[in-house]
């Protein structure tokens, strides 16, 4: 798995939101949060900035969802339900992107990931990002 990669296309499950992705720090930036929301949905994110996703197609069927302090905007397909980005609560100036929507990419190819302590985020705890823990997949023989 190349780790650099730098541009890579995407898409949810149905096919209908189509993405264009440039990784700001390729597949590095690899990671989970322990916030209420993250833990439900379980994705790994990598990292993109601001300008770095263009939706290629299926802008209309995106949905969007906030809650809490309704600085992270979360979004997915709204006819099959996927995931695919959202802008980060911790850094406005980012996109958090589903790693499984990446052509070729699954949360697997992954064998140790950072989670981050979303429940005591850092906007609200001095300090800053604060590592909560590592997640492990270890592939049975």
């Amino acid at each position: 798995m190349n780790m650099d990669i730098k541009e890579i296309d995407g898409a949810c499950h149905c096919g209908t939101v189509r993405l264009r992705v440039r990784l700001s720090e390729g597949l590095r930036s690899a990671r989970r949060c322990t916030c209420s929301y993250c833990r439900m949905k379980g994705a790994v994110a990598l990292s993109a900035d601001l300008g770095g996703i263009d939706v290629v197609s299926g802008t209309e069927a995106l949905t969007t969802y906030q809650f809490n302090t309704m600085a992270a905007k979360h979004y997915f397909c709204s006819k099959c339900g996927i995931y695919t980005h959202h802008q980060r609560r911790s850094n406005q100036n980012q996109y958090g992107v589903n790693a499984a929507i990446l052509e070729g990419v699954s949360p697997f190819d992954f064998t140790e990931i950072p989670v981050m302590d979303g429940v005591n985020h850092p906007s609200d705890h001095p300090g800053g990002p604060r590592i909560a823990g590592i997640l492990k997949f270890v592939a049975s023989e």
